[in-house]
């Protein structure tokens, strides 16, 4: 369904998105004493600021960066780490520098985009109506003039980015810039200063190491053998908090990774790399261990493979998934699914909702036997900016407040742990096709699906390669399908698709159950005068044939005479028809017009 319709933008085809390529899970240090603590904290404030240094130099060499210059950085740092702490440190800024400069590149695209959406909307005058596509003009003077005020603070902000870009800088603050404009506004976050300076102090610390395959479980830096024991390599300044050999530190407590844990522990005894990084929560007082590793590349699953057993069809929306089976013919199965989440609270509990959301999904779609899960490839980032829908603030607000990358993410790897592929399809008019085309054909007394609900039929039947649209256009001559076929749901090869649907009997259609066998033909009349009257008829005898009163006198003594069928008791009348009384039977034709 790549080719576009006339008036329609073109839609992409659906495809298999490829599964992640890396996992991370997560334990809690349990056991700590008071000193393990302090070791930690010392540990993490030191290599922290190294961090910062070295992030430092990384911004500063902007596009002079080379690899001698890493070499250089590494080195400068080994005296007061060693070689493994230098190497993780001096990765994690290179790569904050390309992060920081991905995001600049996305803010000027988006400064790019608001510009132009100002300038075509102050181009048209006041108050002249939009289209679909492209809204009109301001409502009123005051307005037009705040959004020329408007575009020469984005076309500012345009050339500063531009210049930052061209230059080679980047603005970025270990911690975050979250939390440091959190800083201004205390009493609206609810924090304290000193609960804020520990959640500064425990993001800018700095205890991730990276994995080494063919080393001892996997990492010599931050050590985690099979039985979960945990051991540090400290930092020269600080080996002698060491309390054990070698300069490490060993940890009481023991980690057990009831997530993914047999993985883990397969790679830790075959000496295969796995990340770890030690975190500490202020807010609960906790200290947790989260060990990664990248998965090996899995060929992506053929997308006739992943739609042959039927799909399920989810619509994302603010407050829930709607769901529907489909078949490989692109048929709805039984009834819509609804699997609900609640985006009120925190992040964490945010997170909690849709991951719980995304298991009932996922649990309901393998017991449905199908292979894959279709989605829409949704991206809002340029529908978020008020330049393009206006006024539009509740609108703008739901669409902002959709977590369509965290449900993506999410969708991704979840399913892959169950075993299904995820297909994405193009967003274009599903929602609108779907309420449009399958919203009242699914409807019975026991179902009321809403628009949601065939969007997902919409979305589906576009992941298996079928049309969303339900087109049947009337034959041209007879009924014949001489010029193509009119069913859109059967193929050609389906059997029984030409011929006409089975009898619907019973007290459902009729007061009484049917005892003769039904003709499929038409019944022949077993009358001389044909059938009932037909239109012209009716017309002839209520205005008069226009020729000449003995014309009319003869329809009127046809009429009025009696047929074969009065004696039946059965006199079928044509209504309006001045010439017929009540009682009397009104043949179809009385004579050759």
């Amino acid at each position: 369904m790549t080719g576009s319709v006339s008036g329609l933008r073109p839609v992409a085809a659906p495809f298999v998105v490829a599964g992640p390529s890396g996992v991370a899970v997560r334990d809690r240090l349990r056991g700590l004493t008071a000193a393990d603590e302090q070791v930690l904290r010392l540990v993490g404030q030191h290599l922290g600021t190294l961090a910062s240094a070295d992030l430092k130099a990384r911004c500063r060499d902007g596009h002079d960066h080379s690899s001698d210059r890493w070499a250089a950085r590494k080195q400068s740092l080994t005296g007061m780490s060693s070689s493994r702490w230098a190497g993780s440190i001096t990765r994690a800024a290179n790569d904050q520098w390309n992060l920081s400069r991905r995001c600049l590149q996305a803010h000027i695209r988006s400064l790019e985009a608001g510009i132009v959406m100002l300038a075509h909307r102050l181009s048209q005058p006041v108050g002249s109506p939009g289209t679909k596509r492209v809204p009109g003009g301001y409502r009123s003077r005051s307005e037009w003039f705040a959004k020329s005020r408007r575009l020469t603070v984005l076309k500012a902000r345009h050339a500063a980015a531009a210049a930052d870009w061209q230059a080679g800088r980047v603005r970025v603050v270990r911690g975050g810039r979250r939390l440091a404009h959190l800083r201004h506004h205390l009493e609206q976050a609810g924090l304290t200063e000193q609960q804020w300076r520990q959640r500064w102090q425990a993001e800018r610390w700095f205890l991730s190491a990276d994995g080494e395959s063919g080393k001892p479980h996997g990492n010599e830096t931050i050590r985690v053998t099979p039985d979960g024991e945990v051991t540090i390599k400290l930092p020269a300044p600080l080996a002698h908090l060491a309390n054990t050999g070698h300069g490490r530190y060993n940890l009481p407590g023991r980690v057990v990774f009831a997530h993914r844990g047999e993985r883990w522990r397969d790679r830790v005894e075959a000496d295969l790399a796995v990340a770890y990084r030690i975190h500490h929560d202020p807010g609960r007082r906790r200290w947790y261990l989260t060990a990664s590793w990248q998965q090996p590349a899995v060929r992506v699953v053929p997308l006739e493979a992943a739609r042959a057993a039927g799909v399920v069809g989810v619509d994302m929306n603010a407050h829930h998934l709607a769901a529907w089976r489909l078949d490989v013919h692109g048929n709805p199965v039984g009834d819509p699914r609804r699997f609900g989440y609640d985006l009120s609270g925190n992040a964490e509990h945010r997170d909690a909702q849709i991951r719980h959301a995304i298991t009932a999904l996922l649990h309901w779609a393998t017991r449905a036997g199908v292979n894959a899960v279709a989605v829409e490839d949704l991206d809002f980032t340029s529908e978020k900016t008020r330049e393009r829908h206006g006024r539009r603030r509740r609108f703008r607000q739901l669409i902002s407040g959709m977590p369509t990358g965290r449900l993506r993410a999410r969708l991704l790897s979840m399913a892959a742990e169950h075993g299904l592929a995820l297909v994405a399809v193009d967003p274009a008019y599903t929602s609108k096709w779907g309420a449009q085309h399958w919203r009242r054909p699914l409807t019975s007394a026991r179902r009321n699906p809403t628009r949601h609900d065939g969007a997902a039929v919409a979305i589906g039947r576009r992941a298996l390669g079928h049309r969303i649209r339900r087109r049947t256009p009337p034959p041209h001559d007879d009924r014949s399908d001489r010029r193509g076929h009119r069913n859109v749901q059967a193929r050609p090869g389906t059997r029984g698709r030409e011929e006409p649907r089975p009898p619907v009997t019973g007290p459902r259609t009729r007061c009484a159950h049917r005892t003769a066998p039904r003709k499929w033909e038409t019944s022949v009349p077993n009358t001389v005068r044909d059938t009932r009257l037909s239109i012209n008829t009716c017309a002839v005898l209520r205005n008069g044939c226009g020729r000449s009163s003995r014309t009319a006198a003869a329809w009127r003594r046809a009429v009025r005479r009696p047929g074969p069928w009065a004696r039946r008791g059965s006199a079928p009348a044509c209504s309006g028809s001045p010439g017929v009384r009540a009682g009397r039977p009104a043949p179809a034709r009385a004579g050759a017009g």
